[in-house]
């Protein structure tokens, strides 16, 4: 999914026409050859191997009064990607460890690519860091099979909020007593589902170090 906002220009001439998204929505938006895509996902997939998460950035666009009826008529291209290092609190591994020294299992759910979050869960020593279950698949998965998978995966990437909810459930259907945090409007469901709901205020985090790496695709 993309979203487009556009802003009228201050001689009232025209209108500058952004965009942001999922890699994929936006390679759409810009319209890129298979060749180029391919190009655009090898770049993601070694900066998602660093821990890092990422925007694709296409270039903003002067246009007249005269709308499309669909973004995906704008003549959007691509620019390159922003990548955002948000380290791990030096706390976080400790707190893992104390949790499974209860007895508490601990389950990752993100937005964010499968590389991006396996290399998060060696970092912080999630157990089993590199299987993942990835929003397309849960969506293709039975609940009879989502409920044998979700025993032993502790993963799960490119999640959608509506997800987090099934995810919530699916653990309870297998009798697990739950806790969810989330610090997000979207969070609100699961929080609720779940036994214990922890909504998370200000958390202070480190801010974030971009890189930009431009892609020599269009314009």
């Amino acid at each position: 999914m993309a979203l487009s906002n556009a802003w009228e220009t201050q001689d009232g001439e025209g209108y500058i026409v952004s965009t942001k998204g999922a890699p994929e929505a936006i390679a759409d938006l810009c319209h890129l050859s298979a060749e180029e895509k391919e190009s655009l996902a090898g770049q993601i997939n070694v900066m998602a191997g660093e821990g890092l998460g990422f925007w694709v950035w296409p270039r903003h666009i002067l246009i007249d009064r005269n709308f499309p009826t669909s973004q995906h008529d704008f003549d959007f291209y691509l620019v390159g990607l922003i990548g955002m290092a948000d380290p791990v609190r030096e706390t976080v591994p400790c707190a893992i460890k104390e949790c499974y020294n209860a007895g508490i299992r601990v389950v990752m759910i993100t937005g964010d690519y499968p590389a991006t979050a396996c290399n998060i869960a060696k970092q912080i020593g999630l157990k089993n860091p590199d299987n993942v279950i990835t929003g397309p698949e849960l969506e293709k998965l039975s609940p009879e099979k989502l409920a044998e998978r979700i025993r032993t995966v502790n993963i799960f990437s490119r999640v959608v909020p509506e997800q987090k909810l099934l995810l919530v459930e699916a653990l309870k259907a297998n009798g697990e007593v739950v806790a969810m945090t989330g610090d997000g409007v979207n969070d609100a469901p699961a929080l609720k589902s779940a036994h214990i709901g922890i909504a998370m205020g200000e958390r202070g985090t480190d801010r974030s170090k971009r890189v930009i790496r431009p892609c020599a695709f269009k314009g």
